[in-house]
């Protein structure tokens, strides 16, 4: 199981942005999808965005429009711009990687710790 390590969340304003990293702790990711994650407190955890090793990305509907993945395989990290956040994002956000179907199927043992991201009305 590949680690990572989430950053860049903090509290943000209605319609505000933030733009997490998500990087492995160890491997090129180059050929492997991630996902970005979140779970908000009493909720299961939801798919928000995933990128395949061909930068292929699909979004959450609630997401679309707003919320932009992307990766850099150079750095290697991936990242997720949000934008005209709102209140109902708020939640830990969290990124894994794996097989398409593993981000897909959220198919894994471990977790890294997140980041929290909480928005303000």
């Amino acid at each position: 199981q590949v680690r990572v390590v989430e950053s860049g969340g903090g509290l943000v304003q209605s319609g505000g942005s933030l733009r997490l990293s998500c990087a492995p702790s160890e491997i090129i990711f180059s050929g492997y999808s991630v996902g970005w994650y979140r779970q908000a407190p009493g909720e299961q955890r939801e798919l928000v965005a995933a990128i395949t090793s061909h930068n292929s990305t699909a979004y959450a509907e609630s997401v679309k429009g707003r919320f932009t993945i992307s990766r850099d395989n150079a750095k290697p990290t991936v990242y997720l711009q949000m934008n005209a956040l709102e209140p109902e994002d708020t939640a830990v956000y969290y990124c894994n990687i794996g097989s398409a179907i593993e981000v897909l199927a959220i198919r894994f043992a471990s977790w890294g710790q997140g980041t929290q991201v909480t928005v303000s009305s």
